[in-house]
């Protein structure tokens, strides 16, 4: 990288640098001007010189020259104007240049600014393009956090900076200098009086200044590694709170602000110091001005428009001069900080940009061998980890490689996916080594999966396909005005040095994946979630998600044709009784109270339970009916259940999952509540007391408590009056929640609540599942299996995919490696999480599946478990870095060597 941020700037923005001094030097003409004229305005028609006479007039914008050769040319012979007249027009030209400066500044600022912004994100785009070219050793020196903060935080001044570098000191030193040469002209002794002052702020300033800088650096290097300590704390959580070591944690965190505190609290000393002798100068040259100038004006030496000319010039003086110093103090800081950016971004062995050149043809594919020769690897303490390996792994070759962890196979492994680098030795195809292939093949047609896991926040499905994203294929469709604002945006990318990519194209290479584009991507998708076991998982969280109506209407559309089926295929199967369904007229007895007063789902975007309880609508229907007295009654005996059977029992008690309407923190709330209102009514509670017994009905359901508080006259109660409320709703209540309809798909309401319309049966063994089941051939048979998988895959998987299991997200890192249909496939032990005899089945899954037709890829497969090594064609057994034996598993057994150990 560029060592000066001064040559980095001038070498991006050269043309632009010119065209802004040159709007400065010519902002320097009107300024000297607004200089001279209030000496006019004072001296001419104010006090009167050249009107001594009633009815004088004087020439105004006589515009003449005297050329070389041409002589004497008159532009404008002027206008005579009498004393009055010349203080208005005199006057609006000094209005005019006011104006006209003010426009000068407007536009040399707002170009600063772009063009600063601009070379901001030419500084960000070249540093994260550098860390896409870091080597894969360089990820383990650095934390992510404190790259993020430099990025994000410290090269933004840098960005200011850039529209300064030359301008700033172009403008405030052509004003300075300016003011300075127009108070010598008027008066020699006050100028060399400014000049002084001037060379003392110059010199004294800037020295005082260095100690600022140090301290910025100490302030900046500190606030970094602050924020690295707190990514650390984030990602090491479950450490902290599984050692106890949150309070050391305070402590450090604590130790560190306090540093940053003594810092900063120095920082704000000596600055404010500086700036207290900076202002000091700045005014003490106005009390020489108006002694000494009012010495030499009593004396006839100074006329009253010069000297008031001189103080207005001085005035403008200390503005531009203090700003210069403070650019000259953000130069240095800038630079001090563009330092410590190169430094900690030049990193020996970037990857070349050619190998990651954006390549939108299709990749070719690998047809020889993948040849490693003489592999050396060694690890960061210095221990050969692989050790003079050479191997050969023939296309279509399925591979099985086993031993100890850390016995060489899993560096291997690595090394084949291009994840770490060989000290020697070297990976080659067709003679070219795998480091110099473009990654636009290798990224292609190697697919690599770990046990180590990492999806970007996002959705299941933009996680899955991120492998088929390399270039973009598709043009987004855009109208008149969004293409116009497109355009520019591009335009400006290009000035910025950014590539001119459209995020919003279709990026996904389905052809590679073996489809033909969008509409049949999920019947590519399909085999390969079926073939690591993930299926159920993505479709049981279709069924918990809500549909987007408009994104899925081919589903919801026809949501009573799958009612119906669903209802069809129990009847066939005489399983009616496992679903309840909802009808308007009756009460579920499978549902909770609060799911049957109300007979719908609420927005809770909009209105959420407490809100809905506290309307005036319901609390006027509850006092109507006299169903609070009724909800009151039934949560009191709730209570009392549930404190006299759970009171006992430890926090961790299974029993406390049947709980669902009280938790374990919740039973000595009520025990003092139920003591207090012993033998007392409704009318003896307060408010709050009355909202908290209720609440416990809402979640009571009668086959599933078994407390039997639900009478037959109870239930007829609650259906009356939940006809009621639907009677006479407020058009406010009726926005926010949604009513069940047999005919209608309930938006708010979750795939399977729409699809059973009702509750599943409590009583019934092993109910949810059998539902499940029977749901998911209701889909096939339908049709619209693709569309469940596609709600499933709008599942967000959270930051860094937490939101998934292990067993998750090992599964969708492997279809992800699948889905690209590489030629080489290479799987580092990438089920660790599972157990042997379901990585087993999965194992044979792929490997039986992936050979179909023209598509025959190469496996390399490091094994957690030797046991199903003869799924492969050739077996390689490592030991202490080394390749110990190779063979197929009847050789290795024949042999009686190391592979047969790691099988007993």
């Amino acid at each position: 990288m560029e060592k000066s941020l001064a040559r980095y700037i001038w070498s991006n923005t050269r043309l632009e640098q010119i065209w802004i001094l040159t709007i400065v030097a010519a902002s320097m003409i009107p300024y000297f001007l607004s200089f001279d004229l209030p000496k006019q305005i004072v001296n001419g028609p104010i006090q009167g010189k050249g009107f001594e006479h009633p009815g004088d007039t004087q020439t105004f914008m006589h515009i003449a020259f005297d050329l070389p050769l041409l002589g004497h040319v008159e532009v404008f012979q002027g206008l005579q104007l009498t004393r009055f007249w010349m203080l208005i027009a005199l006057s609006l030209v000094f209005l005019a240049l006011v104006v006209l400066n003010g426009l000068f500044k407007l536009y040399i600022n707002t170009y600063k600014g772009r063009l600063g912004e601009r070379m901001l994100r030419r500084i960000r785009f070249e540093l994260i393009d550098r860390v896409l070219r870091f080597p894969p050793s360089q990820f383990k020196r650095v934390k992510p956090a404190e790259i993020a903060t430099m990025i994000k935080d410290e090269v933004e001044p840098m960005g200011g900076f850039t529209g300064d570098a030359f301008v700033q000191p172009a403008l405030l030193g052509g004003q300075a200098i300016t003011a300075l040469v127009f108070i010598i002209m008027q008066n020699f002794w006050l100028g060399m009086i400014a000049a002084a002052i001037v060379a003392v702020q110059a010199i004294v300033i800037p020295r005082m200044r260095k100690r600022l800088l140090d301290l910025g650096r100490q302030r900046q290097l500190t606030a970094r590694e602050l924020s690295g300590r707190v990514g650390e704390i984030v990602e090491g959580i479950s450490m902290i709170h599984a050692n106890d070591t949150t309070n050391l944690e305070r402590a450090d965190i604590a130790h560190r602000l306090g540093l940053i505190f003594k810092i900063r609290y120095d920082l704000y000393q000596w600055k404010f110091l500086v700036k207290f002798i900076n202002n000091f100068l700045a005014q003490v040259t106005p009390f020489l001005f108006y002694s000494i100038g009012g010495f030499f004006a009593l004396q006839g030496r100074l006329d009253i428009g010069q000297l008031v000319a001189v103080i207005n010039a001085y005035k403008d003086l200390p503005g531009p001069l203090k700003e210069l110093i403070d650019w000259d103090q953000s130069r240095q800081d800038v630079q001090v900080k563009y330092n410590q950016v190169v430094e900690q971004f030049s990193v020996d062995d970037l990857i070349a940009p050619r190998i990651q050149l954006v390549s939108p043809a299709p990749a070719g594919r690998l047809t020889h061998p993948l040849v490693a020769t003489n592999l050396t690897i060694v690890d960061d303490s210095g221990a050969r980890v692989l050790d003079h390996v050479s191997v050969e792994i023939n296309p279509s070759e399925k591979v099985a490689i086993v031993g100890e962890s850390g016995a060489g196979g899993e560096y291997l492994a690595e090394a084949f996916g291009r994840l770490i680098w060989p000290d020697s030795g070297r990976i080659t195809i067709d003679g070219h080594d795998l480091l110099e292939l473009p990654e636009s093949l290798t990224g292609r047609r190697i697919a690599y999966a770990s046990s180590e896991t990492f999806f970007f926040d996002g959705t299941l499905r933009s996680n899955l396909l991120y492998g088929l994203k390399h270039a973009p294929l598709a043009a987004a469709v855009y109208d008149d005005a969004e293409a116009s604002a497109m355009k520019w945006q591009m335009a400006e990318a290009r000035r910025a040095g950014n590539p001119e990519l459209d995020l919003n194209s279709d990026w996904v290479d389905y052809a590679s994946a073996g489809a033909t584009g969008p509409n049949d991507i999920y019947a590519a998708i399909r085999p390969v979630l079926d073939a690591v076991a993930m299926s159920q998982d993505i479709l049981d969280m279709a069924l918990r998600s809500t549909v987007d109506v408009a994104t899925h209407e081919d589903l919801t559309s026809r949501i009573v044709e799958l009612r119906q089926a669903l209802r069809l295929r129990l009847k066939e199967e005489h399983l009616e009784d496992l679903v309840v369904p909802f009808e308007f007229d009756a009460y579920n007895s499978q549902a909770t109270v609060g799911e049957n007063l109300l007979f719908g789902t609420l927005n809770r975007h909009l209105m959420t339970n407490r809100q809905l309880a506290a309307h005036p609508y319901f609390r006027q229907l509850f006092t109507e009916t006299g169903l609070n007295n009724d909800l009151y009654d039934m949560g009191l005996e709730i209570a009392e259940n549930a404190v006299e059977l759970f009171t006992d029992l430890p926090p961790d008690h299974p029993f406390f999952q049947q709980l669902t309407f009280m938790t374990p923190e919740d039973i000595p709330t009520y025990e003092a509540m139920l003591q207090k209102l012993n033998g007392k009514g409704y009318a003896a509670a307060t408010p709050d007391e009355r909202a908290a017994i209720i609440r416990l009905s809402f979640s009571y359901i009668e086959p599933r408590h078994r407390f039997g508080l639900l009478t037959q006259t109870l239930m007829e109660k609650i259906v009356a009056t939940r006809i009621k409320f639907y009677e006479h709703i407020p058009a406010d209540l009726a926005r926010v929640i949604e009513r069940y309809d047999p005919e209608r798909f309930t938006a708010s309401a979750t795939l399977m609540d729409n699809v059973l319309f009702g509750r599943i049966a409590h009583q019934q063994a092993n109910a949810p599942e059998r539902i499940h089941s029977i749901m998911y051939d209701v889909f096939e048979r339908l049709g619209l299996q693709d569309s469940v998988l596609s709600i499933g895959l709008d599942f967000n998987v959270g930051s860094g995919g937490k939101r998934l299991t292990n067993v998750q997200r090992q599964k969708l890192n492997l279809s992800r490696a699948l889905l690209k249909r590489a030629d080489y496939i290479i799987c580092n032990r990438p089920l660790s999480a599972l157990d042997h005899r379901v990585q087993e089945q999965i194992a044979r899954a792929i490997l039986t599946g992936l050979d179909r037709g023209d598509y025959a890829p190469a496996v390399i497969w490091v094994l957690t478990n030797p046991g199903f090594a003869e799924l492969f064609d050739r077996v390689l057994v490592f030991n202490h870095g080394s390749l110990v034996e190779s063979g197929t598993t009847s050789d290795l057994l024949e042999k009686n060597g190391m592979f047969k150990e790691l099988l007993s």
